[in-house]
């Protein structure tokens, strides 16, 4: 099976040299407790329990599954023991406030917690993944009331959570939902419908789930203006938030799917159950969103994961398996051939791996920086400011790293070879788990749409110029430094042409609006691969400083420095093609008749 080590130098590398955690969380109100001591504590506790606990579920999950019988549903063998393993360790509530039984530590600790918990086993991680999305949506949204009733036994991770949004009629358009919420006497709603692909919905974790759910009210609005948000619990919740009875909600069944066979894809019907709004009336797709961000974040982890996972698994592999003759004469000369680690095309995959791990790491946890802020920030104006980083690079987090991710776990099925298509050594897994992360939480190409559509043309540049100014900032600062030059021209250049791409495309979108769905999936890839480029440059310059100290592990920073380059040789000029693609004419994609589509 795929073995896990938990990466923490290199997260520690870059949260504390290249991002400077530790002035970061100076700066916060909660990040007093958050010192270096304290953050390798976490680490280290969090990879015992994940490498010794979680990874080896990883396969057994696969290969159960959960089980449904009768509404009920059994989780893989361990998973139960596991998970209270977690409830007693206290790592549900590391980041949420102290009032409600949590740590109080900043935000972005969740991130690296929610890392190690996704390499070692997605399936698993899910159950407390998503209550955190129910967590920030209650935190957020919800009144004190509502806070102090659910949020304490969720920040235990007595209870857990999920979001309840696509039916079977309707997945990222809501506007067609038809779950009704009629008014209670007592203010609550009696909710009515049915909802399919709710992740975690029933399980025998905990005893009791709080389910998020978007519904109508009679006198909603068509469309997406006329959908609330209600908290409706599985069990009954008395004001002093302790559980009661039934609540009819009820698990109709779970899908059999792909991968991710330990987690528990549910169908919930709510048979007049009874819910509480949250938010105001009529906004509550505007309050999921803090769920949905959540969650989108969330789903880019599971690219990080799929990418280091697999390079985890590869690169070890490769060392061990000889095949043939190196082209530039004999690595191995005790051995009938050479490790396949010695052919230029393994390195090409086992290097792309590493690339797209290392530097989509960088990039989730600077977004986590950005979330302390907006969370904690003194002024209104730091706080959008954060806020507006934040939201635009959501999309290119959720999107690219997710397609770069699966990207990587195919390449550790094709490192493998044949063995890599069978289940024994669990390369095939990973792609099997990692494939649903470009679907859900919106698409590829509807991320692409909402920062092209809504973060760069509706917001009239202001946040692109913004973000895009950053990336030249830093390219002009090293453009003349030694050994950074190169990085500095390649990124000034791609971010220059970037720029030119966006107005160009606004100039044709005015002429023709299907530019902008046409462009919308290149340019986000583009707005992936020059983001990364950012990131892999400032770790090079890092690594650089580094080594200049003459520090023991000089083979760690030579390494950032190897894969730096790799990254701006081999992997950033993809960007050049998609700006080709973006470029091509709308009608060779559009103008085609349906009726030349058919088979015939």
């Amino acid at each position: 099976m795929a073995v896990f080590k938990a990466p923490t130098r290199d997260i520690k590398f870059v949260i504390n040299d290249v991002l400077d955690f530790p002035a970061h969380y100076a700066k916060l109100p909660c990040g007093e407790d958050a010192t270096p001591d304290m953050i390798d504590a976490i680490l280290t506790e969090c990879a015992k329990f994940c490498e010794e606990v979680l990874s080896p579920l990883n396969q057994v999950g696969d290969q159960q599954g959960c089980q449904f019988d009768n509404g009920k549903v059994t989780t893989p063998d361990g998973f139960k023991e596991a998970y209270q393993q977690w409830i007693d360790g206290g790592w549900q509530g590391l980041s949420h406030p102290v009032e409600y039984g949590g740590q109080g530590l900043p935000l972005s600790l969740g991130l690296l917690k929610s890392e190690l918990v996704g390499t070692a086993n997605w399936a698993w991680g899910m159950y407390p993944g998503l209550s955190l999305g129910a967590m920030n949506t209650l935190y957020v949204h919800g009144t004190d009331e509502q806070k102090d009733r659910y949020l304490p036994k969720l920040t235990t991770g007595e209870w857990t959570g999920t979001m309840c949004l696509t039916e079977s009629h309707c997945g990222s358009d809501l506007g067609q939902m038809r779950t009704r919420a009629e008014p209670n006497d007592d203010g609550s709603f009696a909710i009515t419908g049915t909802k399919i692909f709710i992740s975690a919905g029933e399980h025998d974790l905990t005893d009791n789930i709080v389910h998020i759910v978007l519904a109508r009210t009679p006198d909603a609005p068509e469309g997406t203006k006329g959908i609330s948000l209600f908290i409706v619990p599985k069990f009954h919740v008395d004001e002093n938030g302790e559980m009661g009875e039934f609540n009819n909600v009820s698990c109709g069944s779970i899908e059999h799917k792909m991968g991710i066979h330990g987690n528990a894809t549910a169908v919930i019907n709510f048979d007049g159950a009874k819910g509480y709004m949250l938010g105001p009336k009529n906004e509550g797709l505007a309050c999921m969103f803090t769920f949905m961000n959540t969650a989108r974040v969330g789903t880019a982890v599971q690219g990080l994961a799929a990418a280091e996972l697999a390079y985890q698994n590869s690169y070890p592999y490769a060392m061990d398996r000889y095949s043939m003759r190196s082209l530039s004469g004999h690595k191995n000369p005790d051995k009938p051939a050479d490790a396949i680690i010695h052919h230029p095309d393994v390195r090409r995959m086992i290097l792309t791996q590493k690339a797209f791990a290392e530097g989509g790491r960088a990039m989730l946890y600077d977004a986590a920086r950005q979330g302390d802020i907006m969370m904690f920030a003194e002024t209104e104006e730091e706080r959008e400011n954060a806020d507006n980083q934040l939201g635009f690079v959501t999309p290119i987090l959720k999107a690219f790293l997710t397609e770069t991710g699966l990207e990587c776990a195919n390449y550790g099925m094709q490192v493998y070879g044949g063995h890599g298509y069978i289940a024994e050594h669990g390369m095939e897994q990973i792609v099997r788990d990692a494939r649903i992360a470009t679907l859900y939480e919106g698409t590829t190409g509807i991320q692409a749409m909402d920062l092209l559509g809504r973060k760069v043309i509706l917001d009239g540049l202001k946040l692109y110029r913004s973000f895009s100014k950053r990336m030249y900032g830093y390219g002009l600062s090293i453009l003349f430094k030694p050994g950074l030059s190169k990085y500095g021209r390649k990124l000034l250049s791609h971010t220059f042409r970037w720029n030119r791409l966006c107005v160009g495309l606004l100039l044709r979108a005015s002429r023709n609006r299907d530019a902008v769905g046409a462009g919308s999936y290149d340019f986000l890839m583009i707005s992936g691969y020059v983001t990364m480029a950012y990131f892999w440059a400032r770790m090079a310059e890092t690594a650089q400083k580094k080594l200049s100290e003459n520090p023991s592990d000089r083979a760690f920073y030579e390494a950032k420095l190897e894969t730096a380059e790799f990254f701006f040789e081999r992997l950033l000029p993809r960007a050049i093609g998609h700006a080709e693609a973006m470029r091509g004419s709308v009608g060779s994609m559009m103008d085609m008749s349906l009726e030349n589509f058919e088979i015939r």
